[in-house]
Formats: C-alpha cells, sequence, structure tokens
C-alpha cells in the first residue's frame, strides 16, 4: 500500500470531491434532492467499494481503479451490497448500544460527580470512535478478501471456511 500511497491520495481525492457533492445534495431542502442525495450516496459507497484493493493490488491510476471497482461490483453485487449492508447494520446496532450505555452511565455518574459525569462521557465517546475505526478496519479486511475471491476464486485462508463461493452470485 505504501508504493501506491500517490495513487491512494489521487482516489481520496476524487471520493472527498464526490462527498462533499453529495452531502450539498442530501443538505438541499426539497425532499427529493435529498432522496436522490442519499440514493447517489448509497450508489457511490457499493461502486467504490473495492476500489482500495485494486489501488494496492494493481499498477493503475486513481480513474482506471473506480471503473474496475464497477466491473467488480457488477459482477459481485450481491455480496458487496450484503457485505456492506451487514458490517453497517451490525455496528450501527453496537454503535447504538453503546451510545445509549454511555448516556445512560453518564448521567448515572452526573448523580455522584460532575467530574466523574466528564470521565464517563469522554470514555464513552471514545468507545464510539474506537467502534467506527473498527468498522472501517473490518470493512476494508472484507473489501479485501472480497477482491481477492472475485479476481482469483480462491479466498484468502481466514476466509476459507466462510464459503466466500456462496456470497459470489454471477449473473
Amino acid at each position: 500500500a505504501k508504493s501506491r500511497l500517490p495513487a491512494i491520495l489521487g482516489y481520496a481525492a476524487i471520493s472527498a470531491t464526490v462527498g462533499v457533492l453529495l452531502q450539498a445534495l442530501k443538505n438541499k431542502e426539497n425532499f427529493i434532492i435529498r432522496l436522490l442525495g442519499s440514493g447517489l450516496g448509497v450508489a457511490w459507497t457499493l461502486a467504490t467499494f473495492l476500489v482500495v484493493p485494486v489501488l494496492v493490488s494493481r499498477d493503475i491510476g486513481p480513474v482506471d481503479a473506480l471503473k474496475e471497482s464497477v466491473s467488480l461490483f457488477k459482477r459481485t453485487w450481491g455480496e458487496s451490497a450484503i457485505g456492506t449492508v451487514g458490517i453497517g447494520a451490525a455496528f450501527w446496532v453496537i454503535t447504538a448500544a453503546a451510545v445509549i450505555a454511555g448516556v445512560l452511565l453518564t448521567i448515572l455518574a452526573a448523580q455522584a460527580w460532575v467530574g466523574l459525569a466528564i470521565l464517563v462521557g469522554g470514555l464513552s465517546l471514545i468507545a464510539v470512535l474506537l467502534l467506527g475505526v473498527f468498522q472501517s478496519a473490518l470493512s476494508g479486511v472484507y473489501s479485501a478478501a472480497l477482491y481477492r475471491f472475485a479476481t482469483t476464486h480462491e479466498a484468502p485462508p481466514a476466509f476459507r471456511h466462510l464459503q466466500l463461493e456462496q456470497a459470489i452470485t454471477r449473473e
């Protein structure tokens, strides 16, 4: 990945630009435009799910990696969507539980001492941020394993027992 850093940074610039544009659509007052922005955001997330593994494993630029990711997505749309939604949903539940627990514990701590409430609230915030980092890392590992399987038809050793071939649906 280190040797491909310029291409990764190029993709990051493209992704950030698209992200800003999509966020601008989502912030509009018109419900239809906000809905369109959200739909485009989901499509962008799914279409770019394999960009980083493509960039790291092949000597191509960010635009070509984006095209390759879209091509791979078309062939493996089922598992890309299921993996993205599955990881997102699982972490949404875990994060919601952590936020609720953090708020309740902070309120309880405030009953005893304001300083303790600040400490508990800060630790809860750190826990939620760490969950986000873990979700991102897990998504990266999943996308790398999926990329390898989609391109070589061979699951990485740690994923062989998951039977990735059942996750891939070729149309």
